[in-house]
């Protein structure tokens, strides 16, 4: 390199440096925006829920003793079709998350999305959810067969036990079949230290076993 073209590439060479920087502030700037408004969403749908709760929450006994309100009838989840299914949590993994209707970006992105057209929590068939491995599902890397899966809906809680989990393609979507019995599976992507689009599904398979009517 002659001395006429080192002073040209010093000069290159800082430009790079503040274009690099530039640009790992504004993916940091990004990350940290993105966190802020699931925070402050996931803050917001808790309250929203907890409005649900009390408004469907029978009544109260009457107190000339003629005996308990009449239980509330069966039907779709209340604000299923607004958006807000409930609170999903498993407790040794320290993990609870609000859940939403739909699996597009937007609601990943802020949410566990429940899939459309699988059955809602509670009811017998496969109610199914999907999250980000590398947000609110990345705690699933730990789950363990045996594991305690709460989901809090307007209409109660759900109680599931873990009984399996195991990896498939994205292509298998045989994870999402109805089912005869009340299952639930949560799906993410594996592997989950994966730089970039994981190639892998996560699928951790539950079982209802009781129900808690509030």
């Amino acid at each position: 390199m002659t001395t006429a073209s080192q002073p040209r590439a010093a000069v290159w060479l800082r430009w790079m440096e503040v274009v690099l920087l530039a640009v790992a502030v504004g993916a940091l700037s990004w990350v940290a925006r993105t966190h802020f408004a699931a925070a402050r969403d996931q803050a917001n749908w808790a309250q929203e829920f907890e409005s649900q709760v009390s408004r469907s929450a029978p009544a109260a006994a009457p107190v000339d003793g003629t005996g308990p309100a009449p239980a509330p009838k069966p039907g779709p989840q209340p604000g299923a079709a607004r958006g807000v299914i409930g609170r999903l949590e498993l407790p040794r993994l320290r993990l609870s998350v609000m859940t939403r209707e739909g699996t597009d970006a937007a609601t990943l992105r802020r949410a566990v999305g429940h899939i459309p057209r699988t059955a809602l929590p509670g009811e017998p068939g496969n109610a199914a959810f999907a999250g980000h491995r590398d947000t609110f599902f990345r705690k699933l890397r730990d789950v363990k067969r045996g594991d305690d899966i709460l989901i809090t809906t307007a209409r109660g809680r759900h109680h599931y036990v873990v009984r399996e989990t195991r990896v498939v393609q994205p292509t298998d979507v045989s994870v999402l079949e109805p089912t005869g019995a009340a299952v639930l599976t949560l799906v993410t992507c594996y592997p989950f230290n994966y730089i970039g689009p994981a190639p892998e599904r996560f699928i951790v398979r539950a079982e209802l076993v009781t129900l808690d009517a509030d």
